[in-house]
């Protein structure tokens, strides 16, 4: 009868540690917080003990740490050790972060409203208009480093790119890449499992690039009208885009099996919650998640859009801050949300908030 109790009791342990999709660590150490600067550009109430109020970047590098791109207070890291925070006492002297990216090589770069900023693990340099730079403010989620190792920076005005001799050389390291659009306020850059380059901009649809020719994809009415970066890839091949009123799954086989749309629109009337549909990211899982003005949105694609499970509407009362402009998945499968009142994660049910002092 013991070992029939024990069996019982392992079983139970085994199931209820499997259940749910993150769970807190409430046994992780708080980190020791290294400030050396005062923020600025903060409201008169901000909560000093938030990581920061606003985070609109989120990316974790090839040694595990976590980089938090914010308005105001710089770019965090944190290491499980500690909570750090750059600024002007080690060269980075923009205090808002839209984007953030790793070369092969193992240095960070991050786009500012001060241009792009490398770190090499000691000291940051900044490349501006001096460097070939002729638009400093660095859109959302728009530093790529692609399969090649080129570095694509987008901004409101055009894309450019690095090229590493030149800059040894002491030259003009970024050139404008002129054959897309440069009145193109870019929204997002990504590449594809093909090796094609897709911009996102907020005001004239999407471009893709194959390495020879440019392709304008905006036949979709509003296709691209966002302003936080909303394009992703599904394990399909699908490339998913955040729209005015919803989002948009582009099929590019769909024209070529069936003569039909490569377009599938999702709206609030299919299920998405909120309005000003900003961001999209895919989770390993599939799961696709969006958000947008009042709410964030899971979507499950595998499901019917009319199954009443494919969507799920999280608003502030599920414990999220309404304004979610940035999303981030880490190695480890868990997923981060950056908002208008900080850091967020979610343990499958309810969204939580991070704080400096955790629960990380």
């Amino acid at each position: 009868m013991k070992l029939y109790k024990l069996l019982i009791f392992s079983l139970l342990a085994i199931l209820s540690s499997c259940t749910g999709q993150e769970k807190t660590n409430a046994s992780r150490p708080s980190p020791i917080v290294i400030k050396n600067f005062k923020a600025v550009a903060l409201a008169p109430d901000f909560d000093t003990t938030l990581v920061s109020q606003y985070i609109r970047s989120i990316f974790q590098d090839s040694k595990g740490n976590l980089w938090f791109g914010t308005i105001g207070e710089g770019v965090v890291r944190y290491d499980e050790k500690t909570l750090t925070y750059f600024s002007n006492p080690e060269g980075f002297y923009s205090n808002s972060v839209f984007a953030i990216n790793e070369d092969k090589n193992g240095k960070l770069w991050f786009g500012t409203d001060q241009g792009v900023y490398k770190y090499d693990g000691k000291t940051f340099r900044n490349y501006n208009e001096k460097d070939g730079l002729n638009h400093v403010d660095i859109s959302r989620k728009s530093i790529l480093i692609d399969k090649s190792g080129t570095i694509w920076v987008g901004t409101h005005k055009g894309v450019y790119r690095y090229d590493p001799n030149i800059d040894e050389k002491g030259g003009q390291s970024f050139s404008l890449f002129r054959s897309l659009p440069t009145s193109i306020n870019i929204a997002g850059i990504m590449e594809d499992k093909a090796g094609n380059i897709w911009f996102a901009s907020s005001n004239n649809g999407v471009y893709r690039y194959d390495g020879e020719t440019i392709t304008h994809i905006a036949e979709k009415e509003l296709l691209g009208e966002n302003y936080a970066g909303g394009i992703a890839q599904d394990k399909a091949g699908n490339i998913w885009f955040t729209m005015k009123n919803g989002i948009c799954k582009y099929d590019p086989k769909a024209e070529l099996t069936t003569g039909g749309s490569a377009f599938t629109e999702y709206t609030t009337k299919d299920g998405l919650g909120g309005t000003e549909f900003w961001g999209i990211i895919i989770e390993d899982s599939g799961i696709i998640w969006v958000t947008a003005r009042g709410s964030t949105t899971r979507f499950d694609p595998s499901l019917n859009k009319t199954d009443p499970k494919a969507f799920t509407v999280f608003t502030p009362a599920d414990g999220i801050n309404c304004c979610v402009q940035s999303m981030y998945q880490d190695k480890a499968g868990n997923m981060w949300w950056g908002a208008g009142s900080g850091l967020y994660r979610f343990d499958g049910k309810r969204f939580y908030q991070v704080k400096q002092n955790g629960p990380w």
